[in-house]
């Protein structure tokens, strides 16, 4: 299980111009402007969970981007998974 970032829609201001969190991550075609919707959009395969979106944007006080967790067999759960602290491996 890993964690990927997603957008909030109705919290989203890149219609009003933001474009904070694509700007800022440092993925390759990760974080895109829906055009027609007008938010920023996570293409999933492509997320590192690296959470920089979710910082630039919380300090923007958008709050727009939360983590949602990803199952192994890639499908999203309903919430935030625990990531393992620095020098811990998965025993399970």
């Amino acid at each position: 299980m890993y964690n990927v970032a997603q957008v909030i829609d109705e919290k989203c201001t890149a219609k009003k111009g933001c474009r904070l969190c694509i700007m800022y991550c440092p993925e390759a075609n990760c974080l895109d402007l829906n055009s027609s919707k007008m938010v920023a959009e996570v293409n999933i395969d492509r997320c590192k969970g690296c959470e920089l979106c979710v910082v630039v944007c919380d300090a923007a006080k958008h709050n727009a981007i939360e983590m949602q967790a990803v199952s192994a067999t890639g499908q999203l759960m309903a919430k935030k998974g625990e990531s393992a602290a620095l020098g811990q491996a998965y025993q399970g």
